[in-house]
């Protein structure tokens, strides 16, 4: 049976819980992804441990990760960007952390193939940060 990383209160690490799920399924527009490599950021740490409970509150049992890479196991209807075996990586806020993830196909991006499972899992977030950090300054030509 596949699993999942859980919390079903804050508090620190000793909280997670590696817990069994059942396999989820991709439904029209979704893909189902093998997940290989998962990560948690710091700001899922404060959501785990309560800090941000006023703002996004933890609906328990919470899943845990944001960003991940895998191959695509399975597709739902109407899904033709990918394929079955294709690696991808992609963001989904406290899922990540499982076997098996259910993405909408239009959030999934190609792993790119020269780099690691690593390297890859947290370009989701890592990217979405720097280009909101380029936006926020507005840099012009000659800017560094």
């Amino acid at each position: 049976m596949p699993r999942a990383v859980k919390f079903s209160r804050y508090g620190g690490p000793e909280v997670l819980e590696v817990v069994e799920v059942p396999r989820p399924k991709a439904g029209p527009g979704e893909v189902l992804v093998r997940v290989v490599v998962a990560g948690v950021n710091p700001g899922e740490a404060g959501i785990r441990q309560g800090v941000f409970a006023d703002m996004w509150p933890a609906v328990f049992p919470e899943g845990q990760g944001n960003d991940f890479a895998g191959w695509v196991a399975e597709l739902g209807d109407g899904v033709s960007e990918f394929a079955v075996g294709d690696e991808v990586i992609g963001y989904l806020p406290r899922r990540a952390q499982a076997d098996y993830v259910v993405s909408p196909a239009d959030v999934l991006a190609p792993k790119p193939a020269d780099i690691s499972w690593e390297a890859a899992a947290p370009l989701s977030a890592v990217g979405v940060t720097a280009w909101a950090a380029v936006d926020a300054v507005e840099p012009a030509a000659g800017d560094t």
